[in-house]
């Protein structure tokens, strides 16, 4: 299922395709705070879908860059092979390379894209915000010093390990260029250094995009999101823009009786 498809003419049978950035929201409304069961692909996957089944967006978000993150933060042992050489870029390469890591992400992706009835899309950080939240296992407290060369190596590593999704229902790849937690400032580079990414996601026919701080936008076709901010969940008559698709995060503190009403009123 291409995700360019599922825009056009979305399943739900709405004239905008909805996307939605919900774990945070449905970690404290599901999980009540509880934590995310990335260890047990089963429990991950149908706490996923319980979420979807009430929210009802067009799209599964399969939150890679959380686990990753999850798993840096309690993994010893990685956070030793990582930090073994300072060279830029060996912790994300090191990171990414990691057999008992990319056993338990490849176990996730698989039951998440076999029990998902949406399209299922890769939320993965972009290769110089993966590379900015690794560098600090290389010695560097500043990503300041990243150029777009340590970006387009990156993009090699990050395509290498895209690679091994390729046997399983992904609709679409989402780079998230954002500015990491703890970092001062993301050195800004064009989608265009990613191109190693732009050439897996056209051999496997996955929809490709990119996420900034205010905008979200796909790649062949191009097409542009309507960014829904957190005050459209805090009333229950937020307006819609008229045209794209909309694509929102949702906040952990929305009243879960105001989101499902707001989300009835996606036409």
């Amino acid at each position: 299922m291409n995700l360019a498809n599922v825009i056009a003419e979305p399943q739900s049978g709405r004239k905008h395709a909805v996307i939605l950035d919900h774990l945070d929201y449905s970690q404290a409304v599901i999980l009540q705070n509880r934590p995310i069961p990335w260890e047990d692909p089963m429990a991950y996957a149908n706490f996923m879908g319980q979420a979807q089944g009430l929210l009802k967006p067009d799209a599964a978000l399969l939150h890679l860059d959380r686990f990753y993150g999850h798993r840096t933060a309690t993994s010893q042992s990685l956070q030793d092979d990582m930090s073994a050489r300072s060279r830029t870029g060996f912790a994300l390469r090191t990171m990414l390379a990691d057999a008992q890591t990319l056993g338990i992400v490849m176990d996730i992706a698989k039951t998440f894209s076999q029990t998902q009835r949406e399209a299922v899309v890769l939320h993965v950080p972009s290769p110089m915000a993966w590379l900015a939240t690794t560098h600090a296992f290389s010695g560097k407290d500043d990503a300041a010093d990243l150029d777009a060369d340590d970006a387009e190596n990156a993009s090699m590593y990050v395509a290498d390990w895209l690679r091994n999704f390729s046997a399983l229902p992904i609709a679409g790849v989402l780079l998230d260029d954002r500015t990491p937690v703890g970092v001062s400032q993301l050195p800004a580079v064009g989608l265009e250094v990613y191109t190693p990414i732009i050439n897996v996601a056209e051999n496997y026919r996955w929809t490709l995009g990119i996420r900034s701080e205010d905008s979200v936008a796909f790649r062949e076709p191009e097409t542009d999101g309507q960014v829904l901010g957190d005050g459209f969940w805090s009333t229950v008559s937020s307006p819609l823009p008229a045209t794209g698709f909309y694509f929102s995060q949702l906040p952990a503190t929305a009243v879960p009786e105001d989101v499902i009403t707001l989300m009835a009123g996606f036409k």
